[in-house]
């Protein structure tokens, strides 16, 4: 709310009330909806090393959401019940399990709390009530909307000004709205022949707005009043916004302490989106044979709070560093065990703690990322400390890297190109032998000629 990087502080010593906003299941979560839980996911992790007891809600939305956020546009999940021949119902179950297949290649760390909206309509038609009897609501045109006239602190998260509001810049005007800004809250005349999902409620058969569920499952499980509360940078403007309204409008409180968004991943100059059609799913990524780990070491290199740019290069960059990490680890196991944590010497544990100072603020994992590297290189650390810090660090990172890492291995081509080159060697054919050495080099593979022979590894 602030836009600065501010002393956390909880509500309740020890505790940490944190809402993320989950998954749309009308489709399979692009790798740019995925960034913004990988981020989320840093977060959880973080808040757990610090010793919090945290609380971690988030929403699945399985009732039908409009291609647009300001209650227009097309029904998402009856567009995809057309196009697949599947009910909303059969749909949304797919998709919810498909994503949390994703969360799990990703080892993301699941909520304490996963709530489906069509779980929670009685949650919803109750607090619309609340916001209702505080007079912040209006019926037209069948529908119960939110009059942001009544709700001087509307815009603050996006800070929007009195001028955008009045002229609802660029929001489709809805005739049935006072304000071109005010968002529904339940649907009673739907403007779809055959909605599927509809439920009773006082105002008439119909069904919740997309932004009141959120307000009504956090409180819910949360409180009136919580700690956090993630998303996208995209929720600010009308979904977050539109949250705060309801939720405050509701209880008379200020609901939220910390709201943290995640930059959006971008190709070429457009941001990654199913409605642009230039999405890319997890299941793409595994077919073109990288590991999930690949992408979340991928999004590691950028802040939370930048736009970070997607291209195959990039990712078959990350691809090799983790591989190149993982195969440092091996080489590590095979020669110590890890150190005790409460044991390390001084310059470990020195690494250590600046990992974790750059963890601590504001997330910034690129740089604790290359406090890592800089240890893995320092021969002067002691390889059971450089494990035990390693192991440590990944408590953040999550890239599994104590998980019985194997010595990687290079391909039978390699291995016949590593040969010829120590035969070119042997008839001091040097010319050949540095030819062999530099087309490997350009496959991400460095040699290193020992005494016990050719040595490679990847190259960092």
């Amino acid at each position: 709310m602030t836009r600065s990087v501010d002393e956390f502080k909880t509500l309740e010593q020890g505790k940490v009330k944190l809402y993320t906003c989950g998954p749309t299941v009308y489709n399979f979560a692009h790798i740019g909806n995925l960034r913004t839980y990988v981020f989320e996911d840093l977060l959880r992790r973080t808040l757990d090393h610090a010793g919090y007891d945290v609380e971690h809600v988030m929403n699945v939305t399985d009732v039908g959401h409009l291609t647009d956020d300001a209650d227009g546009g097309e029904d998402k999940m009856l567009k995809s019940s057309r196009e697949t021949g599947k009910s909303v119902w059969d749909i949304a179950q797919f998709y919810t399990d498909a994503f949390f297949e994703d969360i799990n290649k990703l080892n993301i760390v699941m909520p304490s709390i996963i709530c489906k909206a069509t779980d929670h309509i009685d949650d919803m038609v109750s607090l619309i009530k609340r916001i209702e009897e505080n007079g912040h609501t209006y019926e037209s045109g069948g529908n119960i909307y939110f009059s942001i006239d009544t709700f001087p602190g509307y815009g603050k998260l996006a800070r929007l000004d009195t001028q955008d509001l009045q002229s609802g810049a660029r929001i489709k005007v809805d005739t049935n709205k006072r304000n071109p800004r005010d968002f529904v809250l339940w649907f009673t005349n739907s403007k779809f022949a055959h909605q599927s999902m509809l439920w009773d409620s006082p105002w008439g058969t119909g069904y919740p707005g997309w932004h009141i569920e959120c307000s009504a499952m956090s409180i819910k499980y949360l409180g009136e009043q919580f700690d956090i509360h993630c998303g996208g940078v995209d929720h600010i403007p009308v979904h977050h916004t539109n949250e705060i309204a309801q939720s405050e409008g509701a209880t008379g409180k200020p609901w939220v302490n910390f709201w943290i968004h995640g930059e959006f991943l971008v190709m070429g100059n457009a941001k990654m989106a199913k409605s642009k059609g230039n999405f890319i799913t997890l299941r793409t990524l595994v077919e073109e044979d990288y590991d999930p780990l690949d992408y979340r070491y991928f999004c590691l290199g950028g802040h939370y709070r930048s736009q970070l740019q997607f291209s195959s290069e990039s990712l078959q960059a990350a691809r090799t560093a983790r591989l190149n990490l993982m195969e440092r680890i091996a080489e590590l196991q095979e020669s110590s065990e890890p150190n005790d944590i409460n044991l390390l010497g001084e310059k470990a544990r020195g690494y250590g703690d600046e990992f974790m100072s750059h963890v601590y603020t504001d997330l910034r994992i690129p740089q604790a990322l290359s406090v890592l590297w800089t240890m893995l290189k320092d021969d002067t650390v002691a390889a059971r400390d450089k494990l035990a810090v390693l192991y440590e660090m990944d408590r953040i990172l999550g890239l599994k890297l104590k998980e019985g890492t194997p010595k990687l291995e290079i391909d039978e081509e390699v291995k016949e190109m590593i040969k010829e080159r120590e035969a070119a060697r042997g008839n001091r054919d040097f010319a050949r032998a540095d030819e062999i050495r530099d087309l490997l080099l350009e496959r991400g593979i460095v040699l290193k000629d020992t005494s016990d022979g050719t040595k490679w590894s990847r190259k960092m």
